[in-house]
């Protein structure tokens, strides 16, 4: 695996990250790209990905615009929030490549609620501890863990709505979490969420 760089023309601006998942810096397989276009060249339908940053903020906005140039379809975005309809991971949604997305909150993204209740977006939402770390998790080569994070909720019952049908029923419900018990406390599994891209800016 390795780091592909997009380097900002002008002075003063950040440098755009394009990173295949499992990377690390240092692994001698980084390779500095011309172009966004570049860095995405081998961008395919179906594929995963992570995005940076929170909001609108801090994100990799040359990267999704790029993503978005693709046409690729069938995509799992996995991120902190859903931006907003024409920034940020917003953007994916709007134009309908993204296919499931995976957050702690969706945000200020009117647009991405209605298309869910709509039943044209899968949206699955995770505490936000919970999914860093099971993006940790697979960067670390380790497949599930246990939190106590959700003990009790809906989270652990399952079935909370992933998508619906356009009629308003459940389509893909959230499945139940295994627990087990460590020194009296109940905790839940959660799985590795591995991706095939991370999209992030850095300065």
């Amino acid at each position: 695996m390795f780091h592909r760089v997009v380097r900002s023309s002008g002075g003063g601006g950040p440098s755009v990250w394009a990173a295949q998942s499992r990377a690390f810096a240092g692994n001698g397989n980084t390779k500095v790209c011309a172009s966004v276009q570049e860095a995405l060249r081998d961008f395919k339908d179906g594929s995963s990905l992570f995005v940076g940053g929170g909001g609108i903020c801090g994100i990799p906005e040359a990267l999704l615009e790029g993503v978005r140039q693709t046409g690729a379809q069938n995509l799992t975005m996995i991120s902190n929030t859903c931006g907003i309809p024409n920034w940020g991971a917003g953007v994916l949604v709007r134009s309908r490549q993204a296919k499931r997305v995976i957050l702690s909150f969706l945000g200020n993204n009117e647009e991405a609620e209605k298309m869910f209740l709509a039943g044209e977006i899968e949206l699955e939402l995770v505490p936000q501890g919970t999914l860093v770390e099971r993006i940790r998790a697979a960067g670390a080569g380790i497949p599930a863990f246990y939190t106590p994070t959700a003990v009790g909720t809906v989270v652990q019952l399952g079935g909370f709505p992933i998508k619906f049908t356009k009629d308003g029923d459940v389509e893909i419900p959230s499945q139940p979490r295994e627990t087990r018990i460590f020194d009296g406390r109940t905790y839940l599994m959660e799985r590795a969420l591995p991706a095939d891209y991370a999209l992030i800016q850095a300065w």
